[in-house]
């Protein structure tokens, strides 16, 4: 492994690629600590440490773990890419809906590119929005906003911070997207996934400091994490690391056969191959679904000062047994969804009717989509038990070991399957490059697959 990325830099293409993803991440690193102006740091500093410590920093945590830390010090990247990650998935489902956007998306590369543009748009209009409510948000915090024992957080509070708040706002944003776009052009590609997978591994260096603080952390001190505990969580990380790779490379391969066709003096057909079902079809998608759903009107229960309310946000608290099988069902429910929407069986079985293509034993046209999706069914639900399972595993960890939440969340969630599934994407893309120059891949006699 270790020549393989030695031999990396040996082929000039590929070195200048290396490099520049590199820059252009550490770009970003820097701008997730340039400050918004018109704000003071130590009063937000100190706000995201009570929030952090009730039902509402549940939703802080994950905007926070997916703007790489810019959330809690309200920088320039404080948004982070979730509006262009939401503005994707609703031109996907809207593209699914809506025929003429399906039309679009049908017409190749130009249809690829004019989904993008429509993608862009998107993401102005939800950064707009977005920074608008932070702002004024921000201005309602400290005093006159139910924390008078605060010191205001927004140093001039007006219409000047809040257009200068949402140019800011959606300017990073903007310059994260292209920063993304870049590295997918000139880098080694996976761009805005790389994006957010630089943003959730620069949490590492905390949760490793939190946890040795807390493991050699005098007992009278607090919280304190037994030195046994460790290598049992290194078990556990492994564990999940490596059950992650099986099912996010995990296929179902339908065998496909063609009939053979004489067209004039040539023959076409007549070869046999397969179509890969994904185990893992949704990804990550369905558990930013699942969160959104059950974390949004939780944070928002807890800030409202009624025993109703604050009843059911301690009942949809993380660790919570309630909140664990609403989560589960949810992202098992949305896993389905998102399948359901991204996978049609009755278009593959006319497609493959088309060429002249069918399954071995079983008739093409409907009782191939019938097939299909009765095999999609059964292998969803694995896949669906499965990122149910690693998505409440996190909440295990920390009730068990007693661990904070920055530490547990490594060893499953949005932030694991996301690391790994980029990583075996990029690492992919690196080996093919060296393939390419008859240079040796990253594992001897094998080829790594990645997602797609």
């Amino acid at each position: 492994m270790l020549s393989a990325l030695a031999n990396s830099f040996k082929i000039p293409d590929l070195k200048k690629r290396l490099l520049v993803t590199l820059a252009l991440i550490a770009v970003y690193r820097i701008g997730c600590y340039v400050p918004t102006p018109g704000i003071d740091g130590a009063a937000l500093a100190q706000f995201f440490n009570q929030v952090s410590k009730s039902q509402g920093g549940a939703l802080f945590g994950i905007i926070n773990m997916f703007s790489g830390g810019a959330m809690e010090r309200l920088t320039i990247f404080a948004l982070g890419i979730m509006p262009y990650i939401s503005s994707s998935i609703i031109l996907q489902l809207l593209t699914a809906v809506i025929p003429a956007l399906e039309k679009i998306a049908k017409e190749g590369k130009a249809g690829h590119e004019k989904i993008n543009q429509f993608t862009r748009y998107g993401t102005v209009i939800l950064s707009l929005i977005q920074s608008f409510f932070i702002a004024l948000w921000l201005e309602s915090l400290g005093r006159g906003g139910g924390m008078s024992d605060m010191p205001m957080i927004v140093l001039q509070t007006g219409w000047g911070f809040r257009i200068l708040t949402v140019l800011t706002l959606t300017t990073g944003t903007i310059f994260i997207m292209w920063l993304g776009e870049q590295i997918q052009e000139k880098g080694i590609g996976n761009g805005i996934s790389l994006v957010i997978t630089a943003g959730i591994v620069s949490r590492i260096p905390a949760a490793i400091h939190q946890l040795f603080t807390l493991m050699f952390a005098s007992k009278g001190a607090g919280t304190t994490i037994e030195l046994w505990k460790l290598p049992i969580m290194l078990f556990f990380l492994v564990a999940v690391v490596f059950s992650v790779i099986l099912v996010t490379q995990g296929q179902r391969k339908i065998p496909v056969q063609y009939a053979r066709r004489i067209v004039g003096r040539k023959v076409f057909g007549g070869q046999s191959t397969y179509i890969p079902l994904k185990v893992d079809t949704s990804g990550v998608i369905a558990i930013i679904f699942a969160q959104s759903i059950i974390l949004f009107p939780a944070t928002l229960a807890s800030f409202i000062p009624n025993p109703t309310f604050q009843r059911f946000a301690e009942g949809m608290a993380r660790g919570h047994i309630l909140y664990s099988s609403v989560y589960a069902l949810l992202i098992i429910f949305f896993c389905y969804f998102y399948t359901a929407i991204v996978f049609n069986p009755l278009d593959l079985s006319e497609n493959m009717k088309k060429y002249g293509g069918f399954i071995p034993g079983i008739r093409p046209g409907a009782s191939t989509a019938e097939y299909l999706d009765y095999i999609m069914t059964r292998i969803t639900l694995a896949g669906a038990l499965f990122i149910a399972f690693i998505a409440i595993f996190p909440d295990f960890i920390m009730a068990w070991l007693k661990v904070p939440y920055l530490v547990a969340s490594f060893f499953g969630g949005t932030g694991i399957l996301i690391i790994v599934g980029v990583m075996l994407d990029t690492v992919k893309q690196i080996e093919s490059h060296l393939l390419m120059h008859h240079y040796e891949g990253f594992v001897k006699g094998a080829r790594i697959k990645g997602r797609r």
